[in-house]
């Protein structure tokens, strides 16, 4: 009898410690208040740009010679120039739609490259160091031979863009591969995962936060590439990109174009990061619990 009371007492005891943890894990998911929201996310870069945009009309009169620093209204006459003539967006998508698209490709070529070396040794001691190499050599060394090898098209602004995110891609799945728990890979195995069901199913998504990490650098590496691309090998049927628009501003020694192009390039990187890059890196911690919201 004395056992029967005991259990029937344990069992309202776990039964209200398992309600608080669900309780807890309830309030930890929930969305936090637009008032924490406001304070943490964005009152903080509204405030940052507004110091810039202080400091940036108290130095301009500073300045010995007006003609190398443009004042703020001056930048925003050129935005509003664009904007009505019809050019502003062209600029942007012209080079986002070759970004994009070339980090595609780079994504496509360089996560079985990835697997390849993470997975295979001889490869691994073959292909490694090159891939490390090519990660630290500049991108607008390659366009030089770019140009001479496919001429001035679209085709040699994809391989400059190639040539600066694949070994990027390629090197943050061998990273995360080799941060796969050893545990992972023979459960997987005792569980029938082997082979590409075991990449698939057990590899890949352990190795997910390097990888991510890889992609994130990946796109910044495509992006650096492409607007060294458009500003060395600029031609008129290529279209006006950002980094065209940057390059004539420069020959037309017109500062305030050189301003507007750089916070147009500027702008689209902060954006592909918040938009894409952002919300999957948030969502790969949250699935492991190293993220919570609130």
């Amino acid at each position: 009898m004395a056992g029967t009371d005991t259990t029937k007492t344990a069992l309202p005891d776990a039964v209200s410690v398992e309600a608080g943890l669900d309780a807890l894990e309830t309030a930890a998911v929930g969305r936090p208040p637009f008032r924490q929201t406001l304070g943490r996310k964005i009152l903080p870069p509204v405030v940052a740009v507004a110091v810039v945009l202080v400091a940036w009309t108290l130095l301009y009169p500073v300045v010995d010679d007006p003609s190398k620093l443009p004042s703020p209204a001056a930048v925003g006459d050129a935005f509003e120039d664009a904007w009505l003539k019809g050019d502003l967006l062209g600029f942007i998508w012209t080079s986002v739609s070759r970004g994009l698209l070339g980090f595609a490709l780079a994504l496509l070529i360089g996560t079985p490259l990835g697997l390849v070396v993470a997975r295979v040794r001889f490869v691994r001691a073959a292909l490694g160091p090159i891939l490390s190499g090519l990660q630290s050599l500049p991108s607008v060394a390659w366009v030089p031979p770019a140009v001479i090898w496919l001429g001035l098209d679209n085709s040699m602004m994809y391989a400059v863009i190639l040539l600066g995110a694949v070994p990027s891609i390629a090197n943050g799945l061998v990273s995360g591969v080799d941060q796969v728990p050893p545990l992972f890979l023979r459960a997987g195995r005792t569980m029938g995962a082997t082979g590409v069901r075991g990449v698939w199913h057990v590899v890949l998504p352990a190795a997910l936060p390097g990888y991510v990490a890889g992609l994130k650098q990946g796109w910044a590496f495509s992006w650096r590439s492409l607007m060294a691309a458009e500003i060395i090998a600029s031609y008129p049927d290529l279209g006006v990109g950002l980094g065209q628009l940057l390059e004539n501003a420069r020959t037309a020694s017109d500062m305030a174009m050189v301003f507007e192009a750089i916070l147009l390039i500027l702008f689209v990187g902060i954006a592909i990061d918040l938009l894409i890059f952002s919300p999957l890196e948030r969502w790969v911690l949250r699935s492991r619990g190293l993220l919570v919201k609130g």
